[in-house]
C-alpha cells in the first residue's frame, strides 16, 4: 500500500464537473493497493496518518495532529502510485491491485479513517477525476507498508 499525504488548506475532487468531495485545512491522500494488501497494511496506515504531528502549534513547531486543528482528510484512489517506469517511457501497472481487489481495500481503508473520528470525503474509484487542492506548506509524506 502506497499513501501520498499531502497537508492542504483546501483540496476538492471534481468528477464531471461535479464536486464529489471537498475538505478545508486537513489531509489529501493519493491512496495505492498492491495485490497482497489487506487489513495489516490498513491499519498500520490509518494509525500513523492519524496521528501524524504536522501543524504547528503556537510556537510554530510541527507538533499538532489532524484532531487538533480540526482537520478532515479527502482521499483518492490512485492506482498509477504503483507505476513501473523501469523500462521504456510508457510505465506499467502489473504491482498495482486489479480493481477487484484494490475497490473494497479503498472502502475499508476510508471506512477504517472516518472510525477515528476524523471526516473524511472521498473520490471515486476508477474515476476519471480531477483534483484542486492548496498546499500547506509545502508539507507532503510518503507512506509505504
Amino acid at each position: 500500500m502506497r499513501v501520498v499525504l499531502q497537508k492542504v488548506n483546501r483540496a476538492q475532487v471534481t468528477i464531471d464537473g461535479t464536486v464529489v468531495g471537498k475538505i478545508g485545512r486537513g489531509y489529501m491522500l493519493l491512496v495505492g493497493f498492491a495485490p497482497e494488501d489487506g487489513d495489516e497494511q490498513l491499519d498500520y496506515l490509518v494509525h500513523k496518518i492519524v496521528n501524524l504531528r504536522v501543524f504547528e502549534d503556537e510556537s510554530g513547531k510541527m507538533n499538532k495532529g489532524l484532531k487538533d486543528v480540526d482537520g478532515a482528510i479527502l482521499s483518492i484512489s490512485q492506482f498509477t502510485l504503483y507505476a513501473d517506469t523501469r523500462h521504456g517511457n510508457r510505465p506499467g501497472f502489473t504491482d498495482a491491485a486489479k480493481p477487484e481487489i484494490a475497490a473494497p481495500l479503498y472502502e475499508r481503508f476510508n471506512q477504517k479513517l472516518a472510525a477515528t473520528g476524523v471526516h473524511v470525503e472521498t473520490g471515486r474509484f476508477g474515476a476519471d477525476m480531477q483534483v484542486d487542492l492548496e498546499n500547506d506548506g509545502p508539507t507532503t509524506i510518503i507512506y509505504e507498508k
